[in-house]
């Protein structure tokens, strides 16, 4: 009787051990933060590999406190709508726009005028000390959101179908310069000097080898994927917009980790991002020869002289209305 009472007793304790060994991983799991990352980025592109970076980041950091899922290719959610999902908290992690902040933080729309960052280098001190501090802050009470890191998409260039001297913005003078049909980019178009004309992107090989247009302005690696060197003569060197999206968090997400988790989140953004960036510069920096490769004329225009007028044409709009007072002139003196 005793011996079956043992046996009994210890046959229990024997499942209640598997069965807390069986459970011990599902609770692990439950335990986990789950960080869901939406992005169009497609697979080969710098700024979807740098998801990867953030993940294997986070796993040194902090082994088996995350659950980070990327969802590449708009998968998960379609591109421009990742704000309002991560304000809701049905999505913890995306890149988004200057573009998509300014619609609800308008004093950001300075970010997506001509010329106010000067270089990659530039946009990192800018985003970095206290006037990205500042403007983050404004994104994260009216959005619900906090950028975490800036990440380097490229520098926009004037390609043109036939070689001229271009030095400042009379130069650009009757250029039928194509630029995406929304007011914000037809004015900048306007603002370097050129005749701005909307066009979709998928009609502008045609259209400069026609001549329906008489140049396009876009990141170099933009011109090599599309090959738009195959029917133009010039590239302007004018970085008259230097692109940028910030990887960022809802709300509801930062605060419900402790402060080693967020610690450890930054950290892991900042590697995300500064992997972009050295990359992505690399690339620029050889697509120069490239071009000149493929027959194409390279020039650097005065930029200093672009930089003065567009911003001239810019603060005496009603884009500069929203901005607040004396913010151009920091960015400006930020080196």
């Amino acid at each position: 009787m005793k011996h079956s009472l043992l046996r009994r007793t210890l046959l229990a304790a024997a499942s209640s051990v598997l069965l807390m060994g069986a459970l011990l991983p599902a609770a692990q799991a439950q335990n986990k933060v789950l960080l869901r990352i939406s992005t169009p980025a497609v697979p080969d592109d710098w700024h979807a590999k740098m998801w990867t970076v953030f993940k294997d980041n986070l796993d040194k950091s902090a082994p088996g406190e995350f659950d980070v899922q990327i969802n590449l290719n708009a998968s998960l959610f379609k591109q421009g709508t990742e704000p309002a999902a991560m304000a809701r908290g049905n999505l913890e992690l995306s890149s988004i726009s200057a573009f998509d902040i300014a619609k609800l933080v308008p004093e950001f729309s300075v970010f997506t005028a001509g010329y106010i960052i000067r270089d990659p280098d530039h946009q990192q001190k800018v985003f970095n000390g206290p006037i990205g501090a500042e403007m983050f802050k404004s994104v994260a009470e009216k959005m619900d959101v906090t950028p975490l890191s800036t990440v380097y998409l490229g520098t926009r260039q004037v390609n043109l179908r036939e070689a001229r001297n271009v030095k400042t913005p009379a130069d650009l003078k009757g250029v039928k310069l194509r630029m995406p049909g929304s007011r914000e980019w037809l004015f900048l178009g306007e603002a370097l000097g050129a005749t701005p004309t909307p066009l979709a992107f998928g009609e502008v090989y045609l259209g400069l080898k026609t001549g329906t247009i008489d140049g396009q302005d876009n990141p170099l690696p933009s011109v090599r994927a599309a090959k738009f060197y195959e029917v133009t003569k010039q590239i302007v060197l004018t970085s008259h917009l230097v692109d940028g999206i910030f990887i960022a968090i809802s709300n509801k997400a930062l605060n419900a980790m402790n402060p080693a988790q967020k610690q450890k989140v930054r950290a892991a953004a900042a590697a995300a991002a500064a992997y972009n960036n050295e990359n992505r510069l690399k690339e620029e920096a050889q697509l120069v020869d490239f071009f000149k490769q493929q027959g194409l004329q390279v020039t650097t225009p005065d930029v200093d002289a672009f930089r003065k007028s567009v911003q001239a044409v810019y603060q005496n709009s009603d884009y500069a209305k929203v901005w607040p007072k004396g913010l151009v002139e920091r960015i400006n003196a930020t080196k």
